[in-house]
């Protein structure tokens, strides 16, 4: 019994005296002059195993977007589809790029069925498969 209390006790001081140590970040000296560049910070974790870059924040995007799957050229109004359940108001305005730039601008009246939305062309032009956003 008594040299199991012996481990026990000899366990804890281990334990204890592995958390004790100094955490906090010391400046090391690179020997480099007042004129040169300074090092830079890079991702991969450093001898103690600590990350010394900073952390990044991504944010999902959360932006509406819709496909152009008709469209009337004579009466200047496209059709688009927009993902279920996420349907914009009447009256909001989308840009309407075409492999990143855009080419148009349309804005949304009432008419819906579905997933589908009628929108006015206000400026440019539209082709199906053009990207509103």
């Amino acid at each position: 019994m008594k040299f199991i209390s012996t481990w026990a006790i000899l366990l804890v001081v281990l334990v204890l005296s592995g958390c004790a140590r100094d955490k906090t970040a010391k400046p090391t000296t690179t020997g480099a002059s007042a004129g040169d560049v300074a090092p830079v910070a890079s991702a991969h974790a450093d001898s103690t195993n600590r990350v010394s870059a900073a952390k990044l924040i991504v944010t999902p995007d959360t932006a509406l977007k819709a496909k152009v799957t008709s469209v009337n050229a004579a009466g200047r109004f496209v059709v688009l589809t927009f993902p279920l359940g996420r349907l914009p108001a009447a009256d909001a305005r989308f840009s309407l790029y075409r492999l990143g730039l855009k080419v148009g601008e349309v804005k949304i009246n009432g008419w819906q069925h579905n997933d589908n939305v009628v929108a006015d062309l206000v400026a440019g032009d539209a082709q199906i498969g053009d990207e509103a956003r």
